[in-house]
């Protein structure tokens, strides 16, 4: 078998899986699939900063939380038991 002969077969295998890719467990959702429009992406945009604004704010405050108030705590808890431990 020839070069063109290979070249022509691996086409035609990647023809083959190229026409099944609307037909598959997937087609439904490529052939709805569209292009979001611009108010609709700005509104997706939006949401996903609050989210991550929000998200970061949480992590942010517990971070604090652990670093200054989280050791005063334990001190605090370690003082009232003799020993030095829970």
């Amino acid at each position: 078998m020839g070069f063109i002969e290979k070249a022509r077969e691996v086409q035609e295998r990647l023809d083959g899986h190229l026409r099944s890719v609307g037909h598959g467990k997937y087609g439904r959702i490529l052939r709805m699939a569209r292009k979001p429009d611009v108010e609709e992406y700005v509104k997706v945009l939006q949401v996903t900063t609050i989210g991550a604004i929000l998200i970061g704010g949480v992590g942010f405050l517990l971070y604090i939380f652990f670093t200054l108030v989280g050791p005063w705590i334990w001190g605090q808890l370690a003082g009232a038991f003799p020993g030095g431990g829970l």
